[in-house]
């Protein structure tokens, strides 16, 4: 019987009564068995599909065509002159001006090329006697020679402005003086870079050049 003041709402008696239930035989787990996996109908669209069961026929390569000795040997050199050996020519050399004598003039080629550049009267007469004598097949020549009467012919067109403008004012006179001292030394370091076999181009020109070069042909003897 509980005590006037015993607050404990618990039973004083319940654990002897959950003692005396409890059964006698061992805790023992019940084992069940898994579920069973789920498989989908063969007509389900979530059924799995399946690999072949056949093996199917291997896939190889065709095997290597293989020449006989007489279909290789028709293939070989069979005489005549031997084809020519590519020899590769040394970097230094390859802009280095020749020293071959050019057709119809026996001078050797890099003093042509250079001859063009002379400064005054002397490359701009050169100039058009080698377009009047060079075979277009000497492509190299021909081109200086073209470019250095351009050169020419430009510097003349700017001189003689710079003359007539110079009739009113001292001023052209003193740009004329300047001018011709410049393109005096441009042509001379032209005509060394051409000797040595260095490319020259005078872009301010091409248009003049290729139209000289097109139109003065070699004359025919």
């Amino acid at each position: 019987m509980p005590k006037k003041f015993d607050t404990n709402p618990l039973d004083p008696e319940f654990p002897d009564r959950v003692r005396n239930t409890a059964p006698t035989s061992p805790d023992v787990t019940a084992y069940s068995a898994p579920a069973p996996a789920f498989t989908a109908p063969k007509n389900s669209p979530y059924s799995t599909a399946e690999f072949p069961t056949s093996t199917p026929p291997s896939i190889t390569e065709d095997e290597t065509q293989r020449f006989s000795e007489a279909q290789f040997n028709a293939y070989a050199f069979q005489g005549g002159p031997p084809p020519a050996v590519y020899q590769q020519s040394k970097f230094a050399e390859m802009n280095r001006a020749g020293e071959r004598k050019v057709a119809k003039t026996g001078m050797p080629e890099k003093w042509l090329i250079g001859l063009p550049y002379i400064p005054f009267t002397i490359g701009l007469v050169a100039g058009l006697i080698l377009l009047l004598i060079i075979p277009k097949e000497e492509a190299k020549v021909r081109f200086h020679a073209a470019q250095g009467l351009a050169a020419h012919v430009g510097i003349l067109i700017v001189t003689t402005i710079l003359g007539i403008v110079g009739n009113v004012t001292d001023l052209a006179n003193i740009g004329s003086g300047i001018f011709t001292a410049v393109t005096t030394v441009m042509l001379i370091i032209f005509a060394i870079k051409a000797w040595t076999g260095k490319p020259v181009h005078i872009e301010s020109v091409d248009d003049l050049t290729n139209w000289l070069e097109e139109k003065i042909g070699p004359i025919r003897s």
